[in-house]
Order: structure tokens, then C-alpha cells, then sequence
């Protein structure tokens, strides 16, 4: 007998909308001449009109940004600035259900990873950077380390809140303040923590939100007053802001794409390696710099592996996000989807084997089937290109060090995954294998005191842990 599962809507009217936003700039909202629409990405539905700022707006958010760094937030000791950030901290938890529904009609993310993982994280990153504020000189940066002044912080679509958490904590805690461009495709969560902000009694220009475009945050980017970068996103933007500050004496950390290799050996316990590879590619919809997107099986497990993956795929639910049933939600944006599909499309030319699992998909929004695709060479687009969706690439080895070398036959170097039973093994692969993040026997872990990033062409620099401290001091 196989039961069905009912609808489990999570209600919306726990978020009040605004039908227009404007940017947040020295402690209050302000307009901006030119405005864009931010959308439901599961029903295409307007959800609101939002500002684009331009370069006259940056000028602003980064003077005020100045002089609050000046007067107010360098000077501040540190377990002053410890305060505010515990107050942050304590308010993204009062309002988490509120803030998990916002991003899951912005974003397109399940609620229930958006209420259960990302929240969870974003309020833990407050209050892991809280405790840093007042122990800097004890961090092991030197006796009397110092603020860099104003930081200018890029962050992507796809952990909205959590990239904002991410940037915005370590640098507070260290003494710089912000001005921070959130993604055009979703601003709301950023501009709802602009209010959340102003609810602590932040100092006005500590924190500034410009919503906007590619243009607005290459002004951001490019502007003389802003001492350090931060960007996450996608390893073209990041070679253009590489070059754009270059030789200016900025500070840039950058963390970019990555086609992580998830590797099971044949010893691993496969039920459970199965669930690491679903989370590992799945999970957000696949929109995971970190994504497990490809999977090399030792060839004597590779068949029964193949037949567990699929029988747990044809489980997966893909529908309304705010569906607390669902298992995968709606990508991004059409044109996110029409690159996944058109990179989905050349794995069929060059002579992969694709597979979906039979499932209906809404009528209305941007939608992609979970898919694997099987008999993958190394020199295949989907083996070598980030699709950036819910496709999974598989290839296989006979020896672990054949394994280390398809894994590491890429430009990136983020994440990495390993499956086996012996510790041995793990500490073996784990020392070869050129990525900034291994995980071992689980993926997509994360942790505010855990160090991410990672090397070649997946960006320079660590977010989180002691280690995230370093890019904001001098």
C-alpha cells in the first residue's frame, strides 16, 4: 500500500508585502529614480517593485557608510558592537517563519529548507560572529588587529539570507561597516533585514542595502571609497572584478563555482551515501556553488548504487515551495532554467544517457525534473561546466587513485565528497584531493565556526569560522 501526501501549505499572510521598497541608506529607506520587479519565480507572479540604484545612490551608501565607520562604529569597542549583533541575531530568530516564507516566494527554495536550514544558520552566524567581537586581538592576527574601513559586499540568489549572514556578521564583529548589493532576482530578505537592522537601533550607516543590478554592484565594486570586496557568485563576474580591482589596494575575497565530486567507494554504506547524493545535488534545486553534481562510483557498486539513487529520486517531490512536503522547488529564473536546460541538452548530444523520474510539473513558473545523466566522459560539458540545477553527472572509477584524478580533472576546487567505511581511506583521499571543503560520509554540512572556500577557479579566501575574521582586518 502507498499513501500519498496531502498538501501541507505553509500560510503566506505571515508576510506583509510591501508593494514597493526603496534602498536602505544611512538608517532609513530612501527612493531611487528607476525601479525593477522582483518575482515569484513558482507562479511568475510580481511580488513587488523594488529600487535599482545607481551610481549617485552608491556614492551616498558608501559616504554614509564612511562616516559611520568614522564616528561611530570603528571607534566602538567591541563588546559594544558584540550587543547589536547578539540583538540582530535574536531578532532574525523572532521573525525566522516570517523571514523562511519571504525567501521561499522570492527564491523558489522549499520552505522547509528555507525554514529548517538556512534561518537556523543565519541567526547562528549573528551570534558566532557576536562572540568574536570583544576577542579579536585573541584570534591569532596579531596583538592589536584593525577594521579595513568599508566593505562593499556582493552576494548571489541562491542563499540570499544566508550569504547575506555570511558577509555582513564577520565584518560588523570586526569594526567595518557595509554597504551590500543582495541579487536583482531576490532583494526582499536583505531589504526585510535592513528592517530588522533599524529594529536593533543599529547606527545609521553601519549597514546600507542597495538593491539593483549588474550595474549597481559594479559601481559598488569599483568605487574608491570601499576598502574590501566580497563577492560570491559566478567565476566570469568574479575574473571582472578581479581585474576591476586590481592594483587599487582593495581587499577581495572571492568565492566562486565549483563541480564538486561526490565519490563512493565501494565499501561505503550505499543507503546512506544515496541520501548524501540527493542532499549533495538536490537540495536548493541544485542552485549550490557546493553541489555534489558529479558522482564517480567505483565500478563494482556503480549498478546497485545507480538503482538506489533512482529508486530515492522517484521519490522526490517537486512542486510549490511553500508546500511543507516539497522536495524540490522552482528554479530561479527563466533565464537560469534555459541554461540549465540547454546544458542538459548537450549531455544528450555528446551521448550521455538521461533520466528523470516521472513527475508532474506546474504549469506555470520555472521548473526542472531531477536528472541524472549516466555513461558521462570527463571531456563532456556536463562534466565539466557548472549547471548550477538539479543535474547529476555520473562517471566511474576502479582504484581511489583514479577517483582522486577525475575528481580533481577540474578548473574548480570547492567542495568534495567522500563515501567509504575506513578512516584510512577517507584521511588517504581527503589529503589528495584538491578542494576547499571535504566531507566525509555526509555533504552540505555547514557550521558558522567551520571554514569555507575554496582554490583554482573557485575564488581565494575563507567566510566563516576564525578564519572569516582575517579578510576584514587589517
Amino acid at each position: 500500500m502507498s499513501f500519498e501526501y496531502a498538501p501541507a501549505p505553509e500560510s503566506r499572510d505571515i508576510v506583509d508585502l510591501k508593494p514597493s521598497y526603496g534602498l536602505y541608506v544611512d538608517g532609513e529607506f530612501v527612493e531611487a529614480k528607476n525601479t525593477f520587479k522582483t518575482i515569484n519565480p513558482a507562479t511568475e507572479e510580481t511580488l513587488a517593485e523594488v529600487a535599482e540604484a545607481g551610481a549617485d545612490d552608491v556614492d551616498r551608501a558608501v559616504a554614509a557608510a564612511r562616516r559611520a565607520y568614522d564616528t561611530v562604529w570603528g571607534p566602538m569597542p567591541g563588546a559594544e558592537r558584540a550587543k547589536y549583533l547578539f540583538r540582530i541575531a535574536r531578532l532574525i530568530q523572532e521573525r525566522s517563519r516570517e523571514l523562511a516564507v519571504l525567501e521561499s516566494i522570492d527564491n523558489g527554495k522549499p520552505i522547509r529548507e528555507s525554514r529548517d536550514v538556512d534561518l537556523p544558520l543565519v541567526a547562528a552566524h549573528f551570534f558566532y560572529y557576536a562572540g568574536w567581537a570583544d576577542k579579536l586581538p585573541y584570534a591569532g592576527f596579531g596583538p592589536d588587529p584593525r577594521p579595513l574601513g568599508v566593505a562593499g559586499q556582493v552576494i548571489p540568489w541562491n542563499f540570499p539570507l544566508l550569504m547575506l549572514a555570511w558577509k555582513i556578521a564577520p565584518a560588523l564583529a570586526c569594526g567595518n561597516t557595509v554597504v551590500l548589493k543582495p541579487a536583482e532576482t531576490t532583494p526582499l530578505t536583505a531589504l526585510a533585514f535592513a528592517e530588522i537592522c533599524a529594529q536593533a537601533e543599529l547606527p545609521p550607516g553601519v549597514v546600507n542595502i542597495l538593491t539593483g543590478a549588474g550595474e549597481t554592484g559594479r559601481a559598488l565594486v569599483e568605487h574608491p571609497g570601499v576598502d574590501k570586496v566580497a563577492f560570491t557568485g559566478s567565476t566570469e563576474v568574479g575574473r571582472q572584478i578581479a581585474r576591476s580591482v586590481a592594483g587599487t589596494g582593495k581587499r577581495l575575497t572571492l568565492e566562486l563555482g565549483g563541480k564538486a565530486a561526490n565519490i563512493v567507494f565501494d565499501d561505503a554504506p550505499l543507503d546512506q551515501a544515496v541520501e548524501g547524493i540527493v542532499n549533495g545535488i538536490f537540495f536548493n534545486q541544485g542552485h549550490v556553488c557546493c553541489a555534489g553534481s558529479r558522482l564517480l562510483a567505483q565500478e563494482s557498486v556503480a549498478d546497485e548504487l545507480l538503482d538506489r539513487l533512482k529508486a530515492r529520486m522517484a521519490t522526490l517531490r517537486v512542486g510549490d515551495p511553500l508546500d511543507k512536503n516539497t522536495d524540490v522547488g522552482a528554479i530561479n529564473s527563466a533565464a537560469q532554467l534555459a541554461k540549465i536546460r540547454e546544458l542538459s541538452d548537450s549531455g544528450e548530444v555528446e551521448g550521455a544517457t538521461r533520466w528523470s523520474p516521472a513527475c508532474e510539473l506546474p504549469e506555470r513558473g520555472f521548473w526542472f525534473a531531477p536528472t541524472v545523466f549516466t555513461g558521462v566522459a570527463a571531456s563532456h560539458r556536463i562534466a565539466r561546466e557548472e549547471i548550477f540545477g538539479p543535474v547529476l553527472s555520473v562517471l566511474t572509477f576502479r582504484t581511489p587513485a583514479e577517483a582522486v584524478e577525475k575528481a580533481n580533472n577540474t578548473p574548480y576546487g570547492l567542495s568534495a565528497g567522500i563515501w567509504t567505511d575506513k578512516g584510512s581511506r577517507i584521511l588517504w583521499a581527503a589529503e589528495r584531493l584538491r578542494a576547499g571543503v571535504v566531507w566525509a560520509n555526509t555533504f552540505n554540512k555547514f557550521d558558522p565556526a567551520s571554514p569555507f572556500g575554496g582554490y583554482k577557479e573557485s575564488g581565494f579566501g575563507r567566510e566563516g569560522g576564525r578564519h572569516g575574521l582575517e579578510a576584514y582586518l587589517r
